[in-house]
């Protein structure tokens, strides 16, 4: 009787012990199924484009492999509130938008933030010319584009290098050199208007004092009362252009090629804004927009004129500096390689430009050399002087 009653004990017992095993495991098996629902409902990647303006944001925002949702407005408060609940809702979130007047500083909100972003060249978003085009549309294809370029092809987006604010201060000084400059020019080009319209003939420079001396004579009262109000702008502007030539020479490199002034090597390292940037001479040479365009289909090929595409201002420096390299480091490798056409007095002028546009081209390539230490100045054949 006790050994059945033992036995009777002993049965209870394993029955529990299985009940309970069964109660774990399904529990678990519950547990990992809600935690792979969880991951399965969570989108890996968020896309948004944004069309950017002062006052307001539009964005367009794609979640995986969807198609693009409809657009949102808000302001830019609103919508870095918005973004950050974006955060929680997917693994990453994209977004990107163009350059323009507004600046990098919506862009280093958005990465403090923890957004990947990308700042993109300004483009014709109508690709197929319907001649309807608005800020929900542009949002759109932005983040088509975007969603594109996250799947890995890297030519659906041109991107813009982001400058440190450091870096971004230092070309804002030699860019508002560069504007104070034209603003003087068109003061002058507007007062030597005025003169010629009445009959006197003279260049840009009639402000200047000897000129003046001389000119103001010949002039009746209200015409030289209308020159003085010009001349007026003209001196104010000339003040802070010499303040601002002054600042750039200082910061200047001190040991430079002959023919390399201060304030061109300054504007040039400023424009460039980080040497180290670039990985390759292809890259350099279209970052000056100097390169030959093609046009090619089939057998037929015909080579156009450069393409223009890059930084503006860094192209009219290299051109200008290719002309006074020519005349400082004529000994120089580069230079030798063009005497045929530069220093040939039967040269037209269309082979001259066609050869000091690709003796620039090739200076930005040697710029680079020198800056990252991949040449010496003697092995490109430079003369350096100490400023």
């Amino acid at each position: 009787m006790t050994w059945l009653l033992a036995g009777e004990a002993k049965k209870r017992y394993t029955c529990q012990r299985m009940i309970k095993h069964k109660s774990h495991t399904t529990k678990g098996t519950h547990t990992q199924a809600s935690s792979t629902v969880l991951s399965k409902t969570r989108p890996a990647a968020i896309k948004l484009g944004l069309d950017v303006h002062a006052d307001s944001i539009v964005v367009v925002r794609i979640v995986d492999n969807s198609g693009p949702q409809p657009p949102q407005k808000f302001t830019r408060t609103q919508f870095l509130t918005w973004v950050e609940g974006q955060l929680g809702q997917a693994r990453e979130v994209y977004s990107c938008y163009e350059t323009g007047s507004f600046g990098f500083g919506l862009h280093r909100e958005l990465e403090a933030l923890g957004v990947r972003n990308v700042v993109v060249q300004g483009a014709n978003l109508d690709e197929r010319h319907t001649r309807v085009n608005h800020d929900a549309s542009d949002a759109r294809e932005l983040a088509l584009r975007l969603d594109r370029y996250v799947a890995g092809n890297r030519h659906a987006l041109a991107i813009v290098r982001v400058p440190t604010p450091e870096q971004e201060q230092r070309r804002a000084e030699s860019r508002q050199r560069e504007q104070v400059r034209r603003s003087r020019q068109r003061a002058a080009t507007q007062g030597r208007t005025l003169l010629l319209n009445q009959g006197y003939r003279e260049s840009n420079n009639w402000w200047q004092p000897r000129r003046w001396e001389r000119l103001l004579p010949q002039l009746p009262p209200w015409l030289a009362e209308l020159l003085q109000n010009w001349m007026e702008q003209i001196e104010v502007q000339n003040r802070i252009l010499q303040k601002l030539t002054t600042r750039l020479e200082k910061a200047a490199e001190t040991v430079r090629p002959k023919g390399l002034g201060g304030l061109t090597s300054e504007v040039i390292n400023r424009e460039v804004v980080d040497w180290s940037r670039f990985h390759n001479r292809r890259q350099v040479a279209s970052y000056t927009g100097l390169c030959g365009g093609v046009s090619a289909s089939g057998p037929s090929r015909r080579d156009l004129s450069i393409t223009k595409h890059g930084n503006t201002r860094l192209r009219a420096a290299l051109i200008e500096l290719a002309w006074r390299m020519v005349l400082w480091q004529s000994q120089s490798r580069l230079v030798q390689r063009w005497k045929g056409v530069l220093f040939n007095p039967r040269a037209t002028g269309a082979a001259r430009k066609k050869a000091i546009v690709a003796l620039a081209r090739q200076l930005a390539v040697d710029l680079w050399r020198w800056h990252t230490g991949r040449v010496k100045p003697e092995d490109l054949g430079w003369i350096m002087a100490e400023a």
